[in-house]
């Protein structure tokens, strides 16, 4: 008897002893339920998935972090123009990152997971050997600008079809109980490589100061990323596939056009799933990752001293977002993210505040308070946005919804940010502009149904 005969039966015979998944149609979302499938994932190829975030989230972070040391080498001096041109170019490549989705998302939902997963990673390899190898300003002048803005869109091509690979992966292995949580660690591991990039800028700002730095110390942390890149490739290539894709094989549903697909029937999903990640993007990217840029230009803070504060950001993330995915699982996520939300609303602005008088302590807090949102967002984001779709186009709906957002909000929040402290001279927008979106996102999540899977079913 054929593999795919076997899988078929098994599937069969679960269909008859199990009760029907409880997906997000049971609670008023619009998700046809799945049937009930074979959920077994080894614990090595859980852990591959949710601990292979560390590369994509250390390379990202890193850019924001050496955003200024960047800016003098690749455009030339450290100025408000300069540093403008880095975060600008980081805002544009980060639009290709819908476009990765898009194209790995097809792959995933077409062929499987796992590939997609693996040929993410290869390009992001490459690309981060290639940023580390090269030219600065003071040897090729401007052309080094438009080369490293280059490579940014190729890391944000890969990016967009990295993380949305890897929570649909998790979800689909865990158990109905434990979906927050285990989902939530792919969001905890992107946070060990931001605590990654932002101790290893940190050191090789101290280390390698000024000529030094600007000639080839900032290359350093870019080849460290390159062979971490590599190294979870190869780890990643004897992952098991996803079991929710083995079902989709087994019973003929794998769709053959899931962007298509999803667009005709997943629109509301799409939808929930842009206003969820434009929350997580902003509380994320402007809270968290443009904070040194921040407190380095408004602030008055040294690179060294914005970056150590940073380090300390991302371990309360690491601790806080667990924590918030296990709660997910116990109270709901609705419950979760309308919490967030509201702290989002009215938290950001006072801590923006705090952080530009400068003083140790009150920069400290502030960041450490903005840093907890952020994590819990992401934590609980990741999880509700998957399950707003079924697993047949899973990855393509989530780009369509979560990563186009996460361009908007998360890539070009930063740059505009910048541009709006230069032309108002308040160290109060960044703030504002989380309140702004916390506001608008609100009303979508008060109107959105639980997704979070029945009470002991498993």
């Amino acid at each position: 008897m054929r593999l795919a005969e076997v899988v078929k039966k098994q599937v069969s015979q679960r269909r008859t002893e199990a009760p029907t998944m409880h997906g997000p149609d049971a609670r008023g979302t619009g998700v046809t339920p799945e049937p009930s499938m074979p959920r077994r994932v080894s614990r090595r190829s859980m852990a591959v998935a949710a601990f292979s975030t560390v590369v994509e989230w250390y390379d990202f972070t890193l850019y924001l972090y050496f955003a200024t040391v960047l800016a003098r080498v690749f455009f030339g001096s450290a100025s408000g123009a300069s540093l403008g041109a880095t975060l600008g170019g980081f805002a544009i490549a980060y639009l290709m990152r819908p476009l990765g989705a898009v194209v790995f998302g097809h792959v995933g939902d077409r062929f499987g997971r796992r590939r997609t997963m693996l040929l993410s990673m290869a390009l992001m390899t490459a690309a981060m050997l290639a940023t580390a190898l090269l030219p600065t300003f003071d040897q090729v002048g401007p052309i080094a600008g438009w080369l490293l803005l280059l490579l940014r869109c190729v890391m944000a091509f890969s990016v967009g079809g990295e993380y949305t690979g890897v929570v649909a992966y998790l979800l689909e292995g865990a158990s109905d109980g434990r979906r927050g949580l285990v989902t939530s660690l792919a969001a905890a591991a992107s946070e060990v490589g931001a605590l990654l990039a932002a101790g290893v800028a940190a050191v090789t700002v101290s280390a390698t100061a000024g000529a030094a730095l600007d000639s080839w110390g900032w290359r350093i942390p870019f080849l460290i990323g390159a062979a971490l890149a590599a190294g979870v490739w190869i780890v990643r290539s004897s992952m098991e596939e996803s079991p929710d894709f083995v079902r989709q094989q087994a019973t003929g549903t794998v769709p053959s056009a899931p962007i298509r697909q999803v667009l005709a029937a997943q629109r509301t999903g799409i939808a929930r799933g842009f206003a969820i990640s434009a929350l997580g993007s902003i509380t994320y990217y402007v809270g968290i990752t443009y904070v040194p840029a921040f407190l380095s230009s408004t602030g008055g803070l040294a690179e060294g001293a914005a970056l150590w504060f940073s380090t300390a950001a991302a371990l309360v993330v690491i601790a806080v977002t667990p924590l918030v995915g296990y709660l997910s699982d116990a109270v709901g996520r609705r419950p979760v993210l309308l919490g967030a939300c509201g702290c989002a609303a009215v938290l950001p602005v006072a801590m923006f505040l705090l952080m530009s008088g400068g003083a140790p302590g009150p920069v400290l807090g502030g960041v450490l308070v903005l840093a907890a949102l952020g994590g819990a967002v992401s934590a609980v984001g990741a999880v509700a946005s998957a399950e707003q779709f079924p697993g047949e186009g899973r990855l393509s709906g989530l780009a369509l919804g979560v990563t186009s957002a996460t361009a908007i909000f998360g890539g070009l929040a930063p740059y505009l940010a910048h541009l709006m402290i230069e032309h108002t001279g308040s160290p109060l927008v960044p703030g504002i502009m989380i309140a702004l979106v916390a506001a608008a996102v609100l009303p979508v999540l008060l109107g959105m149904g639980e997704t979070r899977p029945a009470a002991g079913h498993e």
